[in-house]
């Protein structure tokens, strides 16, 4: 259920950009709106966790992101081998606009769910995150102890 939820959820978010007249996917806006939050720019392993994603996959949303004029690579003055992702000025004039239709997709996605019922599922989900995280970090442990 939660992965036909998410995959539902991104398809709407696609769908709202796409009336509004814009050309991004769900996974591309995550990105702008880490960039957004700093002005100074991110690498592309900041951005990879995140956003958690793998950084090959952040990379082809980068990609795209350049291609469109979104945003620009520019080397690290402090090591040369990574790039600083940062957005453009094209980027910083559409934000307003994208938050505010990204947040329209989600106030639609969620309508007619009662407050008390929304808080019950945030709360839900929230501890099914804590466990996997908890999962995760035991066998993180226990690979550790075997390859020791």
């Amino acid at each position: 259920m939660l992965n036909l939820v998410h995959f539902k959820f991104k398809r709407n978010v696609a769908i709202t950009f796409e009336k509004y007249g814009f050309d991004i996917t769900p996974e591309q806006f995550l990105i702008l709106d880490s960039l957004w939050d700093d002005n100074k720019g991110l690498s592309q392993q900041q951005i990879a966790c995140i956003v958690m994603k793998d950084k090959n996959s952040v990379r082809k949303l980068i990609d795209g992101l350049e291609k469109k004029g979104l945003i620009v690579r520019i080397p690290d003055k402090a090591d040369r081998r990574q790039n600083i992702v940062k957005v453009t000025d094209k980027a910083l004039k559409i934000s307003e606009e994208i938050q505010e239709v990204a947040m329209l997709a989600v106030d639609n996605i969620i309508s007619g769910i009662d407050e008390k019922d929304m808080d019950t599922f945030i709360k839900v989900l929230s501890m099914v995150s804590k466990n996997m995280d908890r999962l995760a970090e035991e066998q993180k442990e226990e690979n550790d102890i075997l390859s020791e």
